[in-house]
């Protein structure tokens, strides 16, 4: 797929630019933009890696097993091979959140995300490289093993980035409009409680498409205790220099300053 790279660049810079024209629009809270510069530094560190190590990623794992007819829904229809596969892909990152919350040395990498102090479209993009890789090597397992069509693992890569960027978005939703999406998709309200401080609201609402799992699996939660007044962020973390590309990427490998 030669347009791939162009496709998911134009997709990413277009709702990363409507998000954060719609944070000023319709603001939650207002965003520190200092961080922007190791947010933003991540994200790109993160992609560079991808493409140095594995430059055909996902897509090209994809395009390997259809080529040789390896996997679950190899030879399926495309009407059921694809949704399919779309759903296998959102369980598998709600279940790779999940136990990235729960196994202390993925927890380290994970922490670099959780430890923004605010929350904007920007949040989307602050994974720490080595947890882009490990995720990208479980994707493309997991592809391979499916036997996921290719078009279904790039419509997956563009939606889960776009999603991605919408829950994390600093933007207030009417009401209505929020309980109504929050039924098909995660909502920015209800990822809002992923990122609180309070561990047990930490340690929920683990979706990033698909709210689905997480009532499934019984790690739903509706809204922060606090409601409005939710504290953002990671205790003993807030203090630490957000800016920095270089203490970003040492994060994992630091005590709590």
């Amino acid at each position: 797929m030669p347009q791939e790279p162009v496709i998911r660049l134009a997709v990413f810079l277009g709702v990363l630019a409507a998000l954060l024209l719609a944070e000023r629009l319709w603001p939650w809270r207002r965003a520190t933009a200092a961080r922007w510069l190791g947010n933003l530094g991540l994200g790109v560190a993160g992609a560079l890696a991808v493409r140095a190590t594995v430059p055909a990623a996902a897509v090209g794992a994809a395009l390997w097993a259809e080529a040789r007819g390896i996997g679950l829904l190899a030879g399926a229809p495309p009407w059921f091979s694809v949704p399919a596969a779309l759903l296998a892909l959102d369980l598998l990152v709600y279940a790779q959140h999940r136990v990235s919350h729960a196994v202390p040395l993925l927890w380290r990498l994970h922490r670099v995300h959780h430890a923004d102090p605010d929350l904007d479209a920007t949040t989307a993009l602050r994974f720490h490289p080595l947890e882009i890789l490990l995720s990208m090597a479980l994707k493309m397992a997991a592809v391979v093993a499916l036997g996921a069509p290719p078009v279904a693992v790039l419509a997956f890569e563009v939606l889960l980035n776009a999603t991605a960027m919408f829950n994390h978005a600093a933007i207030r939703l009417p009401p209505r409009l929020e309980q109504a999406l929050r039924l098909v998709l995660v909502t920015p309200e209800m990822h809002r409680t992923h990122h609180s401080e309070a561990k047990a609201e930490t340690d929920s609402c683990f979706g990033f498409c698909l709210p689905w799992w997480d009532r499934i699996f019984g790690s739903y939660r509706a809204a922060p205790a606090a409601g409005e007044a939710v504290v953002i962020g990671l205790p003993g973390w807030r203090a630490a220099p957000q800016q920095r590309l270089d203490r970003l990427l040492l994060q994992p490998f630091r005590r709590a300053p």
